[in-house]
């Protein structure tokens, strides 16, 4: 008989899964992973679960990035030696690439790097991984697995053309079956599944949080970033922290948690060094075609220098931005002042 497994992450999905799997009446084992970025509370509220509905206990599992950090240390070492990157870029490397036991800071020092809309990394390893490596793969040694996941495909284009089943093949272990019971639920049909159940959602969700699973979301929106700045603003120092850490680990010295564009001082930074750029392309190389590969090649290339010149944008910046209206040219009193903290519920959950 096949082993069932639900993935929890604290947030509504999740729980709508987890109530559902109850439902069906199915043992299941609830598995999540701690990627040392959740807020307490939403740790706590997954502790939860168990106490409130009778199901099984929340299993709590962490990825550690210790061999990955250990191995990049040889290669700062060696290769950025043999590069011939400046000993005080190598030494400061060194000094920063220590595991810290944060998951989600040990993955960024590990790729000199945050994750990005483009390279969003930190589900795969902090989550898909973590789960695989310490629960979902032993079972399939011993037999066939099915993955419960609270993914719906309105949440995001990419989630868009999410199959309802999917069953993963492997050549030597037992077939696994990916299982969005979900899939076609709207955000309204998973809050009403556990007001039904008697289960009352992440208090952060009255907060204005648009999403729970990190602290922030790397993807977080203004109103969402607001909301944290007035309310959490420890979470606004972790970030800092953690900006300066992977940014001593990385070769460019550049580390920013949100992307350079976030803001509409870092979009207009973007756009400027693009058409520079091209600019220095072109009179450097006036011979290339525009068009070219290697005309492309040297503008990135250049772009690649130019960025490393510049100064981004980091999260106590972008918080700056999040209190703002009109384009970020003026402050938001109203959101900012007591009256701004009544209810700010993204889902209409506000009494």
């Amino acid at each position: 008989m096949a082993a069932h497994f639900v993935n929890i992450s604290g947030g509504k999905d999740s729980t709508a899964v987890y109530l559902l799997a109850l439902r069906r009446g199915r043992p299941f084992r609830a598995i999540m992973a701690d990627t040392g970025h959740e807020h307490p509370v939403t740790l706590e509220y997954a502790a939860q679960l168990s106490e409130r509905t009778g199901g099984p206990v929340v299993e709590m599992v962490r990825a550690d990035f210790s061999a990955e950090i250990a191995r990049k240390r040889r290669y700062v070492e060696t290769v950025w030696r043999e590069e011939g990157v400046p000993e005080t870029t190598v030494e400061r490397a060194l000094a920063a690439l220590v595991p810290t036991g944060i998951p989600m800071l040990d993955l960024c020092l590990w790729k000199g790097r945050f994750p990005s809309r483009k390279a969003q990394f930190c589900t795969e390893y902090l989550k898909e991984r973590a789960v695989f490596d310490t629960c979902v793969g032993p079972a399939l040694e011993t037999g066939p697995v099915v993955q419960w996941l609270g993914v719906r495909r309105d949440e995001s284009r990419n989630r868009a053309q999410a199959p309802f089943t999917q069953r993963v093949r492997f050549s030597d272990r037992h077939d696994m079956v990916l299982f969005r019971p979900l899939i076609h639920w709207s955000a309204d049909n998973v809050f009403a599944f556990a007001r039904a159940h008697g289960m009352p959602p992440n208090p952060l969700y009255l907060q204005g949080m648009g999403r729970v699973g990190c602290f922030p979301c790397i993807n977080a929106g203004k109103v969402e970033l607001a909301a944290i700045g007035r309310r959490h603003p420890w979470a606004i120092d972790r970030l800092l922290e953690y900006e300066a850490a992977v940014m001593a680990a990385s070769k460019r010295g550049i580390a920013t948690f949100f992307a350079a564009d976030k803001t509409p001082q870092g979009a207009a930074l973007v756009k400027k060094l693009k058409r520079r750029a091209i600019a220095e392309t072109q009179g450097a190389h006036p011979d290339l075609d525009p068009e070219s590969k290697e005309f492309d090649r040297e503008r990135r290339r250049r772009l690649s220098d130019l960025c490393n010149d510049a100064e981004w944008p980091g999260a106590d910046a972008v918080f700056r931005w999040a209190k703002t209206a009109r384009g970020g040219r003026q402050y938001d009193l109203l959101s900012w002042s007591d009256e701004g903290l009544s209810c700010s519920s993204q889902y209409g959950l506000c009494e």
